[in-house]
């Protein structure tokens, strides 16, 4: 998959997030985009997943082995996203929300949804509703909707929040073990959330003040 920023741009009122991006993000390759906290990091994030409009410029998006061009309101057919503002459905049990999501998304075809659960430590808690987890475990579910979802393009904003020490190794073994030949890209200010990306974009080189 491929990404193009072409002269991006987005602002609240007078005041410019970010603008004057032209970038590419290509599948096979990890990035970071770096910057203090409230610099509009996920913003970003939230722009290049096509989840928010640009105030100017555009995102493309191309698939498949051709790069073939796609709609953007086709683009989150191929992108998954985990981030702290996202919401998961607690009444429901692990076991049930991942079945769920699957209807919408499906998951990676080398994968059952019991080995999922294994994998990110929940196996115990497989039947439990989520509204009974920790913040941490919660977390891990989060980073498993999205990691084990089948798409070629991964979001991953503040990946680490609220994990512990084993919650962070198991982070970077889902990206070491599910994370090749995929589009990674991370918004964080932390170094240990990126610390395996190859690219990085500071948002703080295109920040402008207000017009």
């Amino acid at each position: 998959m491929k990404i193009s920023l072409i002269n991006a741009g987005k602002r609240f009122n007078r005041d410019w997030i970010f603008r004057n991006i032209n970038q590419e993000f290509i599948s096979g390759t990890a990035y970071a985009i770096t910057g203090p906290n409230g610099s509009g990091k996920s913003t970003l994030l939230q722009a290049i997943g096509g989840a928010i409009m640009m105030s100017e410029g555009k995102a493309q998006y191309a698939v498949g082995a051709q790069l073939k061009e796609i709609e953007v309101d086709n683009a989150f057919r191929y992108i998954s996203i985990a981030a702290p503002y996202l919401e998961l459905i607690e009444e429901m049990t692990l076991l049930e929300m991942l079945e769920f999501h699957a209807q919408f998304k499906p998951l990676l075809s080398n994968t059952t949804i019991p080995e999922i659960i294994t994998i990110i430590g929940l196996k115990a808690a497989a039947n439990k509703q989520i509204r009974f987890y920790s913040s941490g475990m919660k977390q891990r579910v989060k980073l498993a909707q999205a990691i084990f979802s089948d798409v070629p393009c991964v979001l991953l904003d503040e990946p680490c929040t609220n994990l512990d020490a084993v919650g962070i190794e198991l982070y970077h073994q889902l990206i070491r073990d599910y994370g090749n030949n995929r589009l990674i890209i991370v918004s964080s200010n932390d170094p240990q959330e990126y610390s395996f990306c190859k690219e990085m974009l500071s948002i703080t080189d295109y920040k402008k003040v207000s017009v």
